[in-house]
């Protein structure tokens, strides 16, 4: 379980570590996102990168549409794709006080996945139809997991974890049977889509992203004081005046809303609501008015990078970045467990 250490800070030392956090973390995101704006499998130098950015209208065409037109959709989808699953995962490890919980261990994104699919199958939009029906899903198995679990006190991290690994893997075989009984032309795309792909961005798709999550990073911001309260335990917070059963309903609606966007965008992405909180937990301590603000910001730069691997790392083509990020997550999950039995 998540220890519980103090959290209670003055007003003005913890604007100032919001402040400080919140802009190293920035220029973290800023220069990941130059890396991914810059370098490629047409990477020509860091000259005509700043040519093209800082005097567009006197360089290559076609250096301008691949950085514009195609790069820069990407990296802003996926800074929003990564902020969005690392405030995620930050949720629900404290919601349910366990560092290991992850909307990918826990079948959300699975869920949310079976949703998403049915409504491409169906010939439905993306906003509302597949947007609606991904939702139903993760809150269904979210729901489907928390009641497995709840029988024997879903504080249990073994009880959880392996509820969650048991709804993931049902989800993944009904995906399966999805694809498998569909005449749709569109399976290769739904494939390589599944392993979280970015490379179908577009300005579009990053804004209509940006407009679903953003007031729910606010959101969560705002609820930021009561998440420490809650780690104190329910009769406590209780006593210090917070429902309790509102708070939690409304952080894991509003989370599992987040997941079930972003698997409508670009698929399913593994562990990123894992790595990125429990290194920002160890590295700035407890308290969730600092980690929120640098989750999101964390989240964001760290799938640029993972992104910008998965581009070029290939000797030919390119990978879904959702390969780099279970590579890199699987053994720190591994780790993480093995050393929470010791």
């Amino acid at each position: 379980m998540i220890r519980q250490r103090r959290v209670v800070t003055d007003m003005p030392d913890i604007l100032k570590r919001i402040f400080a956090v919140s802009a190293i973390l920035s220029f973290v995101l800023f220069v990941s996102a130059i890396l991914g704006m810059s370098m490629g499998s047409s990477n020509r130098g860091w000259g005509p990168f700043f040519s093209a950015v800082l005097d567009p209208g006197h360089t290559d065409p076609t250096l301008s549409v691949i950085i514009w037109q195609i790069r820069f959709p990407r990296v802003i989808l996926a800074a929003l794709v990564g902020a969005t699953l690392s405030l995620a995962g930050l949720v629900f490890q404290a919601l349910l006080r366990n560092p290991l919980a992850e909307p990918y261990i826990l079948g959300i994104s699975g869920g949310a996945a079976i949703g998403a699919i049915i409504g491409i199958l169906a010939g439905l939009s993306r906003f509302p139809g597949v947007g609606l029906l991904a939702f139903a899903g993760g809150m269904g198995t979210l729901f489907l997991v928390l009641s497995i679990a709840s029988g024997n006190a879903i504080s249990k991290r073994e009880t959880l974890l392996l509820s969650g690994v048991m709804v993931n893997a049902f989800c993944s075989a009904v995906i399966m049977l999805l694809i498998s009984i569909s005449m749709n032309t569109k399976l290769h795309s739904i494939m390589f889509w599944l392993m979280g792909d970015l490379a179908s961005a577009d300005t579009g798709q990053a804004f209509y992203l940006a407009l679903m999550v953003i007031p729910c990073f606010v959101l969560i911001f705002a609820l930021s004081h009561k998440m420490n309260i809650l780690l104190m335990g329910s009769e406590m917070a209780r006593s210090l005046g917070v429902n309790v059963s509102v708070v939690t309903m409304l952080l894991l609606c509003v989370s599992s809303f987040m997941v079930s966007v972003t698997v409508c965008q670009c698929g399913l992405i593994a562990f990123v609501g894992l790595v990125i909180p429990h290194l920002l937990r160890l590295a700035l301590g407890p308290d969730h008015r600092v980690l929120v603000p640098a989750s999101i910001l964390g989240g964001g730069a760290y799938l640029i990078i993972c992104d910008l691997l998965a581009r070029i790392v290939p000797q030919q083509g390119e990978m879904p970045a959702g390969v780099i990020t279970a590579m890199i997550g699987a053994p720190v999950f591994i780790f993480l467990l093995k050393r929470s039995r010791t």
